[in-house]
């Protein structure tokens, strides 16, 4: 095998593919990436739940595949000086990677170890612009769960209705509601869960262009193409959360709150917070303000926050901040609508101009009495 590309061509390629190359596997080639020379070059990663392969424009004097270690690939091509970058293999799997004064060599494997890809048996699919999918995920994804005894909600639910696309994660303690309007193409209503991980490499993919993302349902994989990019993952099987029945319909106390402010308000309190002990952020509604505090074993602090509608009731009510301030950063409102109705009952973060584009809710803590 033997091409000849751009550096930065293969650069961007390694690293877009690098992405789902594992990093520690027992399948050792795994680990490295798969370059496949012929018209173009295919740069390929796998790690058996989601894979990548992009595709570049290349000089090709030899047809050829080869493995390479991704991190060691990744470390070489990116100190490469500009210019243009050749590879040759021989048939030993001999690799040597030139560009203009710099020489490295490498022994790779045997190409026909690294396992295919899964194909994507359409059942349905999709097109959503790449900076509408792309902030959707990104304000939504903070809210997936780690916790792999429940491996539907360690992804998120992507559920098409007409015209409009909603995309919804849980992790038991918090949810995240993203809904925009899209021509999707023509399709029927659909909903499928995707994981995370997937999700996070997608979004790393996703430009800010409203260039589409075509989205390829089967029964069991999905794929995602952007531009020249295609990501290929397993769905998760499984009964998502009925979201609409868990978020509220009713609330006893509603305040609007600047954003910006609110932000700023918490953060500055959640500084005396240890991670260890998760001291709970406290907010005290009462005589028309909001007061944010909190107080650890040897700290105290307190601010506040102007809202409107404060007035209505009084309340005081403990979260955590971490969870709290994940919600509010990714509202995507200036003037947001923070709804409430007792101590043990969630708050929700809604667009304060009475919209439907995102919804947030935040499960409190229990208070000590007298803490």
């Amino acid at each position: 095998m033997k091409f000849s590309c751009e550096k930065y061509l293969l650069q961007a390629a390694v690293t877009t593919a690098g992405r789902c190359a594992a990093a520690k596997s027992p399948l050792p080639t795994l680990e490295g990436l798969l370059i496949q020379a012929g018209a173009d070059v295919r740069v390929t990663g796998y790690d058996l739940k989601k894979g990548i392969y992009t595709t570049i424009p290349a000089d090709v004097a030899e047809p050829g595949s080869i493995v390479l270690g991704a991190r060691f690939l990744n470390d070489i091509v990116r100190s490469l000086p500009g210019g243009i970058v050749t590879v040759s293999v021989d048939e030993g799997f001999s690799t040597r990677i030139e560009c203009g004064d710099s020489h490295f060599t490498t022994v790779g494997t045997d190409s026909g170890d690294y396992p295919d890809l899964p194909s994507v048996d359409r059942e349905k699919a999709i097109s959503v612009p790449q900076n509408i999918l792309s902030r959707m995920i990104r304000q939504t994804v903070f809210a997936v769960s780690d916790n792999e005894s429940r491996p539907v909600y360690t992804g998120e639910l992507f559920e098409v209705k007409g015209d409009t696309l909603t995309v919804v994660a849980v992790d038991g303690y918090r949810l995240a509601l993203r809904r925009e309007s899209v021509a999707v193409g023509d399709v029927e209503d659909c909903s499928f869960i995707v994981p995370g991980a997937t999700l996070n490499d997608l979004e790393k993919l996703c430009g800010d262009t409203d260039e589409k993302v075509s989205i390829t349902v089967g029964a069991k994989h999905i794929s995602f193409v952007v531009g020249d990019t295609v990501l290929v993952s397993r769905r998760l099987e499984g009964e998502f959360l009925n979201y609409s029945r868990s978020i509220p319909a009713e609330f006893s106390i509603v305040l609007q709150a600047d954003k910006e402010e609110l932000v700023q308000a918490v953060s500055r309190v959640a500084i005396i917070i240890d991670e260890r002990t998760k001291d709970p952020l406290r907010l005290k509604l009462e005589n028309g303000s909001m007061t944010i505090f909190c107080r650890t074993g040897v700290s105290q602090a307190k601010d506040q926050c102007p809202v409107k509608g404060a007035e209505d009731g009084s309340l005081e009510i403990g979260f955590n901040n971490r969870y709290l301030l994940d919600a509010l950063k990714a509202a995507p409102a200036d003037t947001l609508k923070l709804c409430f109705n007792n101590a043990s009952s969630p708050c929700v973060i809604a667009p304060a101009d009475g919209g439907d584009g995102f919804s947030y809710m935040v499960l409190p803590v229990r208070l000590k009495a007298g803490a």
